[in-house]
């Protein structure tokens, strides 16, 4: 689909392991699927993007925006460079892109919007702000996913709970978050570009 030239651009990458899927720390991906869903967003594989991809024309309650969405192929903890590639083969500008996360610093089905920082301890944040050379003025939403007993790497590699599952998918209220969250964002984009 050609997109209409002026209207606010995001892309918008969800983190996770493709060969885990429905696990905590591949919930970037299930949000991913979740939003290419709603807005019936074809997805396929495309090299350079990096991985599964797809992009619309979309609206986010009131804002028309170009929509790009992409699942890393590598493994979260290397996918910086994957990640790198698609910024610069779509919106180029950092601070239109969003990449969503797990978090086991916040509560299960929080989400936590930031622009900016540390990766927090996040390896897949990390390999990303080390592939821009440092930059780190990017959004990131941070899922909840809380803290299991145990191991931390056996527990973000465990299957999100069916409940969590039904928050970030179809008509959940998680994924309504998600988009008010994205349309905040393409407003401020409109808004520092001084068109209506």
């Amino acid at each position: 689909m050609t997109v209409a030239s002026g209207l606010p651009q995001l892309l918008v990458v969800g983190l996770g392991n493709l060969p885990f899927p429905q696990t905590r720390h591949s919930i970037g991906h299930l949000i991913i699927d979740a939003l290419a869903a709603r807005f019936h967003i074809h997805m396929s594989t495309d090299r350079t993007m990096g991985g599964v991809t797809g992009r619309s024309k979309v609206t986010l309650g009131q804002t028309a925006v170009s929509l790009t969405l992409v699942k890393p192929k590598p493994l979260m903890n290397i996918t910086g460079p994957s990640v790198a590639g698609a910024l610069r083969n779509s919106v180029k500008a950092s601070d239109a892109m969003v990449v969503i996360h797990d978090s086991l610093s916040h509560k299960p089905k929080a989400l936590s919007p930031k622009i900016g920082g540390s990766a927090n301890g996040h390896n897949g944040v990390r390999s990303i702000i080390s592939a821009l050379g440092g930059e780190t003025h990017f959004h990131r939403f941070r899922i909840g996913i809380g803290r299991g007993p145990g191991d931390a790497a056996e527990y973000v590699l465990s299957k999100l709970s069916e409940e969590e599952k039904s928050y970030w998918n179809g008509d959940g209220i998680g994924l309504d978050l998600v988009c008010n969250e994205l349309e905040r964002i393409a407003r401020k984009q409109v808004e520092s570009q001084g068109t209506p």
